[in-house]
């Protein structure tokens, strides 16, 4: 009987929230143990095995120790870990201990994650990512918590499951912090093939063409007085808040009566700006290869903020090429709340052009 690795980074995604753009600063974990920040990836953790569990054919499951995975799945073998030090040694140690008794492992975290998880999978066991980070830029994730869960219970379920090679991404934090992106490919891992599962990669920017950029200009013509506008990062968000008098490319950023009021903006940040107005609206645009609209980039943007503003006051704009490339051609939310995620599932108008729309699909 095939086993399953289930490792889990706790501080993964602690830096989304907080505008932090990553959560690789040791910093961050200090700041979570001090003041008691609720740890979203034990959550997703959480709803990640209990959908491996329940499609799972009676499989042993090895973990880590603690909120290293144990605590997510109290019936599972525990590996020795020498020292739990909160960091990336924590995952190595755990990959490690796990060579030779797992037949998949499946993770929870982010690109930095996975690249721990690489480094130390000298067996070239296959992997599987459950999306728990700021930056998940590589194709070695699943698009929801469940479907991880699902995906590995349908491939140990299956003896001679095919597997695939994927790309494993991560950027430079501090160079992102400075509005700068620098990916790069750090490593290859197998993977267990799973249609319409995993992620596409993240593709790279490209989609400032002339019908884009008329569509930005038709939205600023319209935005109203006094209503509060939450804008996203992206390339597209950048170039609607230059427009406004110039933003941040990978923060969210703040804009009312068409002016520029606050920039790169924390998750609580948002929420004190937004109790003072009446009238609030969300911009949005779309991860390229991936067709993310909320949970990649963006978690400053949370469900609270979301609840907060409206679910039905999401503004997408789009350049028409980048919709077409989607494959599938659908967009994804992931905020973390599936209750949420399920009320944003269904159709959206995408704003592709001055005074066009294309209808896209939305799952969670």
């Amino acid at each position: 009987m095939p086993n399953l690795g289930f490792l889990v980074n706790p501080y993964a995604g602690l830096g989304g929230p907080l505008g932090q753009k990553g959560s690789d600063d040791p910093r961050l974990v200090a700041v979570a143990q001090e003041g008691g920040t609720p740890l979203s990836a034990l959550s997703r953790a959480e709803r990640a095995a209990a959908a491996f569990l329940q499609s799972s054919h009676g499989h042993t499951v090895v973990t880590g120790p603690g909120q290293l995975g144990q605590s997510c799945v109290p019936s599972a073998e525990v590996v020795s870990v020498p020292d739990v030090t909160h960091a990336a040694a924590d995952t190595r140690a755990v990959v490690e201990a796990m060579q030779g008794r797992v037949d998949l492992i499946l993770f929870c975290g982010g690109d930095g994650t996975a690249r721990d998880v690489a480094a130390a999978n000298r067996t070239g066991i296959p992997v599987l990512g459950v999306p728990a980070g700021v930056k998940m830029h590589s194709g070695v994730f699943a698009r929801s918590p469940e479907r991880a869960g699902q995906a590995a219970a349908a491939f140990l379920n299956a003896p001679g499951h095919p597997v695939e090679l994927v790309e494993v991404l991560d950027i430079d934090e501090e160079a992102r912090r400075r509005g700068r992106l620098s990916a790069r490919l750090f490593s290859v891992v197998r993977s267990p093939v799973a249609s319409g599962v995993r992620q596409n990669p993240k593709a790279g920017n490209g989609d400032m063409v002339a019908e884009v950029d008329a569509a930005l200009g038709d939205y600023v013509r319209r935005m109203r007085p006094g209503c509060l506008y939450v804008l996203g990062p992206g390339t597209t968000m950048s170039a609607l808040k230059d427009r406004l008098g110039g933003g941040t490319l990978l923060g969210v950023d703040l804009a009312q009566d068409k002016d520029i009021i606050a920039r790169d903006l924390s998750e609580d940040q948002l929420l004190a700006h937004l109790e003072a107005r009446a009238e609030a609206r969300i911009v949005l645009t779309v991860v390229g290869g991936q067709g993310f609209l909320l949970g990649r980039g963006n978690q400053q943007i949370s469900s609270r903020v979301i609840e907060r503003v409206g679910p039905d006051r999401i503004d997408v704009i789009c350049a028409i090429d980048k919709l077409n490339a989607l494959e599938p051609q659908e967009l994804t939310v992931d905020t973390g709340d599936t209750a949420l995620d399920a009320r944003l599932s269904g159709y959206c108008q995408v704003a592709t052009g001055p005074g066009r729309r294309q209808v896209v699909r939305v799952v969670h």
